[in-house]
């Protein structure tokens, strides 16, 4: 492809790539995720499972009455027939306290169920935000191979009046004209980047792999961390240790329900039968029966094979376990916490140095183009001059993008997505 037309098509596609396109913002991704993400729509029916579960009648504290009948008929020598029907109802009165623990297990369930979707929208809006400004990065990245392709063609176009004057060796021209190129690769394959980038925000959102949209062209940074705020959020607010707390709430109470087993069991019966015989034959053809009945019963646990202490064991290291998980995640997160905030510091230290390095190394190609033209520098100080300049926006972009992910880190940590 000639040179001339090479660089048309590297700007239409640069420049036509969002036209037509919707611009969505970070905000816009996320309110998309929230409706849409399957993965927080699993996690919203688990959780509605456990609030669905979460009742009087689940937890044995409310009677179960049943309506029975039944017909038997006879075709024997002498035909009969009985019909029977009758109406009960079983109601547990006392269970040890059994039904109250489990009433309130299934409370805690249900407000587990809760902390884990809410953990789950924190974790999926964390991957969306990073998807979105990955998205950002890699535009920014071809921005910055297209302002030295406008170099690079200037450099050619005056290699190229200095060869034909005599002035310089066709080496430099050649080779202006093959850095030229391979920055216009770059700049090719770089849209294939962004467009990975941004089938993997539509996995995020649900949508379509190629869905088209575009996005805003900066990275915000002007959200100030406060140190101590987030170490007092921490604990209180992170959905983790939420979670793990909630965990071991669920287990003591499995210990005090699997406990309450030791104690008296009490129940009542009461129901109304009736009874209808019909004798072909016989002294009495036909009769009937019906009436009420109550009654109730006692049981008194002695002894189950063991079974109890065993069950009790089990749950007590199973809540030793809990809270050892909990200590655990404690650790972890905070240990993120404190990374993110070094990651955040650190990150824009290193951004505010180099966008010092980002005006130099712009004024020294801009100086290095100026001395090309008057014939003061040779072609090598200015490819020199243009690798300074875009190393130095690599590095601006990726401290950008760190500190992004720094702070979107934070606020995950403390459940502020």
């Amino acid at each position: 492809m000639p040179m001339r037309n090479l660089i048309i098509f590297v700007f239409l596609l640069a420049v036509t790539s969002g036209f037509c396109q919707s611009l969505i913002t970070v905000d816009d991704a996320i309110g998309i995720s929230l409706k849409q993400n399957y993965e927080i729509l699993i996690s919203r029916a688990s959780a509605d499972i456990d609030s669905v579960n979460n009742t009087a009648g689940n937890a044995g504290m409310l009677p179960y009455i049943s309506l029975n009948a039944s017909d038997i008929f006879s075709s024997s020598s002498s035909q009969s027939n009985s019909f029977s029907t009758g109406i009960i109802a079983n109601w547990t009165l006392f269970d040890g306290g059994k039904m109250f623990v489990t009433r309130k297990k299934l409370q805690e369930i249900r407000d587990l169920g809760e902390i884990r979707f809410k953990d789950k929208v924190t974790q999926t809006l964390f991957n969306v935000i990073l998807a979105y400004y990955e998205v950002v990065r890699q535009k920014q990245q071809l921005s910055s191979l297209n302002e030295i392709i406008r170099y690079n063609n200037e450099r050619v176009k005056i290699l190229q009046a200095s060869f034909k004057a005599g002035l310089v060796p066709k080496t430099d021209l050649l080779q202006s004209q093959v850095d030229l190129n391979v920055f216009m690769e770059n700049a090719i394959i770089q849209e294939t980047v962004i467009l990975d980038s941004k089938r993997t925000l539509n996995k995020w959102l649900s949508q379509d792999a190629d869905t088209p949209y575009e996005v805003v062209d900066s990275i915000d940074l002007s959200y100030i961390p406060d140190k101590n705020d987030l170490n007092r959020k921490l604990y209180s607010q992170n959905t983790q240790v939420l979670g793990f707390q909630k965990a071991v709430d669920v287990s003591a109470l499995a210990i005090r329900e699997l406990s309450a087993q030791r104690l008296p069991w009490v129940a009542i019966s009461a129901g109304y039968n009736i009874l209808l015989n019909d004798n072909a034959s016989g002294t009495t053809t036909k009769n009937s029966v019906n009436g009420a009945q109550i009654g109730g019963s006692l049981n008194f646990p002695i002894f189950y094979g063991g079974n109890i202490n065993r069950q009790v064991r089990v749950a007590r290291l199973q809540s030793q376990s809990a809270q050892y998980s909990l200590e655990s995640v404690k650790t972890a997160v905070n240990t993120e916490l404190q990374n993110a905030l070094s990651d955040y510091e650190h990150a824009m230290q290193l951004l505010n140095l180099e966008k010092s390095n980002k005006s130099l190394a712009k004024e020294n190609l801009t100086i290095s183009m100026d001395r090309l033209r008057l014939g003061q520098t040779t072609s090598l100080e200015v490819r020199q001059a243009e690798e300074s300049y875009i190393q130095s926006l690599t590095r601006f972009i990726q401290f950008s993008f760190t500190a992004k992910v720094a702070e979107t880190k934070l606020k995950q940590l403390v459940a502020t997505l």
